[in-house]
C-alpha cells in the first residue's frame, strides 16, 4: 500500500465482504427471457440427492475426497468437519488451539494433491496442510509485508492443483487515494514469490480517517452492490474474470494467453429496501467478511484475521441506513467464482431480492453455454465427482449443506 509518509503507530482495518453469491445477489435480460428466469433456456439444478440434517454457522466453500466424504470448514462455529452427506453424520477434525494439528476459527478449505486438504486458519493467521489420513502436517503465513509499503494477503479466491494461492492485492491504504483497480496474484505458499495475473475492477469504497499523526486509524469499507469484477480459478491455474462494466467473461490462461468471450446482456435491477435489506441479511449469512487488522506499534507489526468483521466492543450492528448504495445493482455477484471439474465458470447473477438463485455458466471458450436455478436463500460453494454442494439458509440464517447430483449439458 503506497504511503505519503511514515508514522510511528497507526492500526489499518478493512473489510472483505467476499460472498461467493458465492461469500463472501445487476439483474439482465438474458437472451430471450426475463434475469428472473434467467432466460429462457434456464433450467432448475432439480431436488439434492442428500440433505445433510445439522446445522453449520456458515460455510464458505468444501472440498470432496475420492470417497465421496466432505471436508467442511465452520468458522462461526470454530469447527473443522469430514462429514458423511449419505450417512447424514460429521465428526470434527483436530482441536482449537494454537499449536500442532490444532486451528482458531478455520475458515475454507481446499483440494490439493490427492485427498490432502489446504485449511485457512484464520485465528492463527495461516496457512495449515492436512493429509490423506486427516493428520497436519506444515504451516506456513496468511501475509507478509508492510502495510506502510506493501502489504500481501494471501486470502485464496482460488488454490491450483500446484497449490499455488491466488489472492486480491491489497491496494490504498493509510489514507492515500483508494485505487479503483487491484490486481489477482498468483503466490507460492510458504516462499510468498508473487506473480501478478492481471487487474480487476475493484468496488467502489469508503475510507475514514482519524487520529493524530502519531497514532492514525484507517477504515475502509465497500460500498454495498456497486460494480466489481468477479474471477476464480481453475486447478490448472486458469483464471476466470466475469468483467461488470458490459458483463463479458475471460480466461486468463496459465501461458498469460487471454481468451474473452461476448457480452451477456443484462439490465441493472433498481437497488430498493428489499434489496438492501437482502445483502445485509447474506452478509449476515456469510459471517460478516473477513477482518483484517494491522497494527504496528514502535516498530512491531501484527496482523489478525477474523471472519465477522473487526468490530470494536460497544458497536452495534449496522443497518441499511449505514451505508451508501448505488441506484441498481450489477450484473452479478463480486464473490469468488466457482469453477467446476470440467472447467466451466458459475457465475452467480444479481436478480430482485427474493427471486431464485440464478448461475450462468461458461466454458473454456469464455461462452454461456447454460443457466441454472435454485430456491431462492441457496448459493454453490463447490463441486466432487459429478456432484454440486449448495448451501441452503433457514430463517435464522444457519446454513445446511445440501448435494446435488451435477447436470449434464
Amino acid at each position: 500500500m503506497p504511503v505519503r509518509h511514515s508514522r510511528p503507530a497507526f492500526t489499518l482495518t478493512t473489510l472483505f465482504t467476499c460472498f461467493s453469491l458465492a461469500a463472501c445477489g445487476g439483474d439482465g435480460a438474458s437472451e430471450g427471457g426475463s434475469a428472473a428466469a434467467g432466460g429462457s433456456g434456464a433450467r432448475a439444478l432439480g431436488t439434492p440427492t442428500a440433505s445433510f440434517p445439522e446445522d453449520f454457522g456458515t460455510i464458505q466453500a468444501v472440498r470432496e475426497i475420492s470417497d465421496g466424504r466432505v471436508v467442511v470448514a465452520d468458522p462461526l462455529g470454530g469447527t473443522l468437519y469430514l462429514v458423511d452427506m449419505s450417512a447424514g453424520t460429521r465428526e470434527a477434525l483436530g482441536t482449537e488451539g494454537q499449536g500442532p494439528g490444532e486451528y482458531r476459527q478455520p475458515d475454507t478449505v481446499w483440494p490439493l494433491a490427492g485427498d490432502s486438504t489446504l485449511v485457512v486458519d484464520l485465528g492463527n493467521a495461516r496457512f495449515l496442510s492436512m493429509d490423506a489420513d486427516f493428520n497436519f502436517g506444515e504451516t506456513s503465513p496468511l501475509s507478509t509485508g508492510d502495510p506502510r509499503s506493501g502489504l500481501i494477503v494471501a486470502l485464496p479466491q482460488g488454490v491450483d492443483a500446484a497449490g499455488n494461492v491466488y489472492a486480491r492485492g491489497m491496494g490504498g491504504g493509510m489514507g492515500g487515494e483508494l485505487p479503483d483497480s487491484g490486481a489477482m496474484l498468483r503466490i507460492e505458499r510458504g516462499t510468498f514469490a508473487v506473480d501478478t495475473i492481471g487487474m480487476f475492477k475493484l468496488e467502489d469504497r469508503t475510507q475514514t480517517v482519524s487520529g493524530g499523526p502519531d497514532n492514525q486509524n484507517v477504515s475502509i469499507s465497500p460500498i454495498p452492490l456497486s460494480a466489481q469484477d468477479a474471477w476464480g480459478v481453475a486447478a490448472d491455474g486458469s483464471v476466470v474474470v466475469a468483467r461488470s462494466a458490459d458483463y463479458h467473461v475471460e480466461w486468463i490462461r496459465p501461458d498469460g494467453s487471454v481468451v474473452s468471450g461476448p457480452p451477456v446482456p443484462f439490465e441493472p435491477v433498481a437497488i430498493g429496501t428489499a434489496e438492501k435489506e437482502e445483502w445485509l441479511a447474506a452478509r449476515g449469512r456469510s459471517g460478516g467478511g473477513i477482518g483484517i487488522m494491522v497494527s504496528i506499534n514502535n516498530g512491531a507489526m501484527q496482523t489478525n484475521f477474523r471472519r465477522g468483521g473487526m468490530r470494536m466492543g460497544g458497536q452495534e450492528e449496522p443497518t441499511i441506513d449505514d451505508y451508501e448504495w448505488p441506484e441498481g445493482k450489477a450484473p452479478f455477484y463480486d464473490g469468488r467464482i466457482v469453477v467446476d471439474p470440467a472447467g466451466r465458470a458459475w457465475v452467480q447473477r444479481h436478480v430482485p431480492a427474493g427471486e431464485d438463485a440464478t448461475y450462468d455458466v461458461f466454458d473454456g471458450s469464455a461462452t454461456r453455454v447454460a443457466t441454472y436455478t435454485l430456491p431462492n436463500n441457496r448459493r454453490v460453494v463447490g463441486f466432487g465427482d459429478g456432484t454440486v454442494y449448495v448451501v441452503a439458509f433457514d430463517e435464522f440464517d444457519l446454513n445446511y449443506l445440501e448435494r446435488y447430483e451435477m447436470p449434464r449439458g
